[in-house]
């Protein structure tokens, strides 16, 4: 009965394959593998078979199963990592099946990189969707290694992580030929990547930078409202986590903001929403309230990175910490840390004739407590449900990629 042993071999060919893998390969009397695979066995005289139709191959592996014949077939790298052998193993009896893997793309990658790799995200897009790569990136993970195919190239890459315009800021490397002697690795902004060309055969790897956001900042050339999420700095284990650009341009306009105001961010985060409010009325004072020293600390870097100077962040929790602040025309709450119930019975105190209050809610629970309180107060309040969806590109077409839907509540005093 005839064996079949899975050989992985690499850019190197022959000379990269151990000795008592060699002769394996040397005792073959059927060759089965790529045409690139099969020219590192020039002088081999087995039959060879050329891996192009997986299932005209498997049919004719099949038929020499009953045969004495000794099978080997080629595969890249490791054939149970992203490889054919999940194929193989559905296909053909698994224990006919030997493995010999060789060293994969990523474990050469992060070697040459000199990065360790245990903690990685591997992700392969060969065939496949960038849908886990959107997923990875969103959450900010730190290290990325995206096996690529002839769509999804590392340009293709690049597009969507800018597309996306994240606050998390990743270094490019792309890791070309990796084993043979034009290996090629090189580090890459994703806008230099844009309309770059590369070898057929590479691995990206995205590594987070220091500061999650880009590390220089032309103020100048900023909008005047609307900032990317991307200019603002974010917490490492929280990227994401801020008010988004287009749900943050309808809490402006529903502030109905004026010059010389006195305005209240309660649950600031990144401190998005509190400098956006700064930048356009400079005359105003504008607090920004957050629950944590780090988040203090953040919203401080923001300001001074966005040369913002009328923003003033407090570190506690609200209502307490609110108590001592000048009362304000508007409110602005994003976050609550479980309090909003007295957070809006202290609001509801302190808020000047004809001021204004909006809150941003996630949940259908903080909504029915929100509209049970303003009901209960008979408040003037109208609602806005936010299902924002952006355009994603995907290969060479374009979706769309939802974000988290928001409701916006905006209340008034009668």
């Amino acid at each position: 009965m005839s064996e079949i042993n899975v050989v992985g071999i690499g850019l190197d060919g022959a000379a990269g394959l151990t000795e008592s893998v060699r002769e394996i390969v040397e005792q073959a009397t059927l060759l089965v593998g790529s045409d690139r695979h099969l020219t590192y066995f020039p002088q081999h005289p087995a039959l060879r078979l050329v891996l192009g139709n997986f299932t005209t191959a498997i049919t004719e592996i099949r038929q020499r199963l009953d045969n004495s014949d000794s099978i080997v077939i080629l595969v890249s790298g490791d054939p149970l990592f992203f490889g054919l052998g999940r194929l193989l193993l559905s296909k053909l009896p698994p224990a006919k099946l030997h493995f010999y893997p060789h060293l994969s793309s990523v474990q050469l990658a992060f070697n040459r990189l000199k990065v360790p790799w245990q903690d990685a995200k591997i992700i392969s897009a060969h065939g496949r969707s960038l849908d886990e790569l959107s997923k990875a990136l969103q959450q900010g993970i730190d290290k990325i290694a995206i096996l690529t195919d002839g769509k999804n190239t590392p340009s293709a890459i690049a597009n969507l992580y800018l597309a996306l315009d994240l606050p998390t800021s990743y270094d490019f490397w792309v890791c070309e030929n990796l084993g043979a002697t034009e290996e090629n690795v090189n580090c890459y902004s994703p806008e230099n990547l844009e309309t770059k060309t590369f070898a057929k055969l590479n691995v990206v790897v995205l590594i987070k930078g220091e500061l999650t956001a880009q590390n220089e900042l032309n103020v100048k050339e900023l909008p005047l409202i609307g900032l990317p999420d991307r200019t603002f700095l974010s917490l490492r284990d929280r990227p994401g986590l801020m008010t988004k650009r287009e749900v943050r341009l309808v809490i402006l306009g529903e502030l109905a903001l004026k010059s010389g105001q006195t305005v209240w961010d309660i649950g600031a985060g990144t401190g998005s929403v509190a400098i956006e409010i700064a930048r356009l009325c400079p005359n105003s004072q504008v607090y920004a309230i957050e629950k944590t020293a780090m988040g203090k600390a953040l919203i401080e870097q923001n300001c001074q990175r966005l040369q913002v100077n009328n923003v003033y962040s407090l570190h506690g929790i609200a209502p307490k910490i609110l108590t001592d602040l000048p009362a304000p025309n508007r409110i602005f709450i994003g976050g609550s840390g479980g309090n909003l119930e007295s957070i809006l019975d202290f609001c509801a105190t302190k808020l000047l004739t004809e001021g204004i209050l909006v809150l941003a809610l996630a949940t259908l629970e903080h909504l029915n407590l929100t509209l049970n309180w303003l009901q209960n107060r008979d408040w003037n309040y109208r609602i806005l449900q936010l299902n924002i969806a952006r355009s994603t590109p995907v290969a060479q077409l374009t979706r769309f990629s939802p974000l988290n839907p928001v409701t916006i509540v905006n209340a008034s005093q009668k």
